[in-house]
C-alpha cells in the first residue's frame, strides 16, 4: 500500500528534463493529450520551469526534412523548480546562499529609466481606490501592486521615495521585484503606529497579493514603504476627524459655533517608514528606518542599501539555520507518518483476525441453530406423520362413501405439510464452513 502511494505520487511529478525530451519528441497536442491537459497549459508549465519548447511551424519544417536548431536546456536556477508537481509542492533548487557579502556590479543611474517598472501605473491604481473605514490610507482595487500603504496627501511623495529607493537598489546591482510564481516567501505584517503602543492592534490595513522583493545575490528581502500614522488630538468637523494643529482660524470659528468634539486618534503622519524583512519562512529578521521630519529619506538611501547588504549574509544563515531544522523535522514527520501507517496496518490486520473468529463463532452458532430447528421440525412431521397413519388406519373399519371422504380430507391435509424426508433436511442445512464462504 505504502510503495504503491510512492509509485502514484512519482506518477504524478515530471522533471524538467523529462518534459523538455517530451516536447522536443511530438508535438505539444500530443504531449498534452498524454497528461491529460491542454498544450496551452502545457506551454506555461514550460514557461513556469524554463523549458525551451518548439515554436509555431517546428513541425511543419521537420516534416519536410528540415532540422530547426533546437535550444539546450538552460541549467535551474536557485530556487526554480526542478519539477511538474501535480499533487502538491515541487521540488526547489537549492538557494546557495552565501553567508558571506558579496561584491556586485553597479549600473549607472542614467542606464536605468526614470520610473521602475514596478511603480508603473501605481499612482492610477491609487486614484482607483477607495478610502478604508479602518484607517485613512488607500485601499486599491488590485492587489499585485507594489507594497506601498499612504494616504492621498503623501501618495506622491511615498511614490517617489520608494521609485528612488528601487532605482538606488538597482544601480546597486540588486533586482528589485514581485515574488516569484510559487515560491513560499511570506510578507511581514506593518505596525504603522510611529510609536506603538500596548495592546492589541489591528488596523485592516491593504495589503499585496505578493510581496516585493530585493535580491541581494540569491537572498530576497521583503520591501515596505509605508506612512506612519500618529497619535495626536483631534477635532471632529463635518463628519471628518481633523488635526488640532491642521485646524483653520474658519474651522475653529465653526467648531465654536457647532456641536463637535475633540478627541486622540491615529492620524497620517506624512513621515515614512521603509521596512525590510526576511521573507523565508522559520527566520526571523526585520528592520524599520523611519523619517524624524519629511524629506529625511532621500539622504538616507545610501545607509539603508548597505545595510541591507550586510544583513543578506545573517538572512542567509537564519535560511540555511531553518532548512536544516526544516530537514530534520520533515524526517521525524515521514518516521512518525511511518510509525503511524504500520500501527494502522496492525490494527487493521488485528481488526481483521477478530472479524474473522466473530463470523467463525457466528456461522457455528447459526449451523448449530439451524440444525436444531431442523430436527425439531422434523419430530414434529414426524409426529403429524403417526397421525395420519393412524387416521388412515381407522378408516378400514369405515363405510365406503364416508372413508372417501376421510381419505380426501386426509390428502387435503398431507398437502399443507412440510416434507418429512430427513435426508432432504439435511441436505439443505449448512456447515459453518459452508457460511464464511
Amino acid at each position: 500500500m505504502y510503495e504503491s502511494a510512492v509509485s502514484a505520487r512519482k506518477a504524478n511529478r515530471v522533471s524538467r528534463e523529462q518534459l523538455y525530451e517530451e516536447v522536443w519528441a511530438e508535438p505539444m497536442t500530443k504531449v498534452a493529450l498524454k497528461y491529460c491537459v491542454s498544450s496551452s497549459f502545457l506551454a506555461r508549465i514550460c514557461t513556469r520551469l524554463n523549458v525551451p519548447r518548439p515554436q509555431r511551424g517546428y513541425w511543419a519544417m521537420h516534416a519536410t526534412g528540415k532540422r530547426p536548431k533546437q535550444p539546450p536546456l538552460p541549467e535551474a536556477r536557485p530556487g526554480d523548480e526542478l519539477e511538474w508537481a501535480r499533487d502538491g509542492e515541487a521540488r526547489r533548487e537549492p538557494l546557495k546562499l552565501q553567508t558571506h557579502p558579496l561584491k556586485f556590479k553597479r549600473r549607472k543611474r542614467s542606464e536605468l529609466p526614470a520610473l521602475h517598472p514596478l511603480l508603473a501605473g501605481f499612482q492610477d491604481r491609487l486614484n482607483e481606490g477607495r478610502d478604508s473605514i479602518f484607517n485613512p490610507f488607500i485601499r486599491p482595487i488590485k492587489r499585485l501592486l507594489p507594497d506601498i500603504i499612504t494616504s492621498k496627501k503623501t501618495a506622491r511623495r511615498t511614490i517617489d521615495v520608494a521609485n528612488e529607493l528601487y532605482l538606488d537598489l538597482e544601480a546597486h546591482g540588486h533586482q528589485v521585484k514581485f515574488s516569484p510564481h510559487g515560491r513560499c516567501l511570506w510578507r511581514c505584517t506593518i505596525d504603522e503606529r510611529e510609536k506603538v503602543r500596548g495592546g492589541n492592534h489591528n488596523s485592516y490595513l491593504w495589503s499585496p497579493s505578493r510581496p516585493t522583493l530585493v535580491f541581494i545575490g540569491n537572498v530576497a528581502i521583503g520591501l515596505s514603504v509605508y506612512e506612519m500614522t500618529e497619535y495626536v488630538e483631534v477635532r471632529h468637523i463635518d463628519g471628518e476627524y481633523i488635526k488640532i494643529t491642521d485646524l483653520t482660524p474658519q474651522q475653529l470659528k465653526k467648531a465654536a459655533r457647532t456641536y463637535s468634539w475633540t478627541s486622540t486618534q491615529d492620524m497620517p503622519s506624512g513621515r515614512l517608514c521603509i521596512q525590510a524583512s526576511s521573507p523565508y519562512p522559520g527566520t526571523q529578521w526585520t528592520k524599520q528606518w523611519q523619517e524624524k521630519k519629511a524629506g529625511d529619506f532621500p539622504d538616507k538611501l545610501p545607509g539603508i542599501i548597505r545595510e541591507l547588504e550586510i544583513a543578506s549574509a545573517t538572512i542567509a544563515k537564519q535560511v540555511e539555520d531553518a532548512e536544516h531544522k526544516a530537514e530534520i523535522q520533515r524526517k521525524q514527520y515521514e518516521q512518525q507518518c511511518e510509525i503511524e501507517r504500520q500501527r494502522r496496518e496492525e490494527e487493521r490486520g488485528r481488526q481483521a483476525l477478530e472479524e474473522a473468529e466473530r463470523r467463525r463463532v457466528k456461522a457455528i452458532k447459526d449451523s448449530r441453530d439451524e440444525l436444531s430447528d431442523i430436527i425439531k421440525a422434523w419430530a414434529k412431521a414426524k409426529r403429524i406423520e403417526e397421525f395420519f397413519a393412524d387416521v388412515e388406519h381407522r378408516t378400514v373399519d369405515l363405510e365406503d362413501a364416508e372413508k372417501a371422504a376421510v381419505l380426501d380430507r386426509l390428502a387435503l391435509a398431507r398437502k399443507m405439510v412440510d416434507s418429512r424426508d430427513a435426508l432432504k433436511w439435511l441436505t439443505s442445512w449448512k456447515t459453518p464452513e459452508e457460511r464464511n464462504t
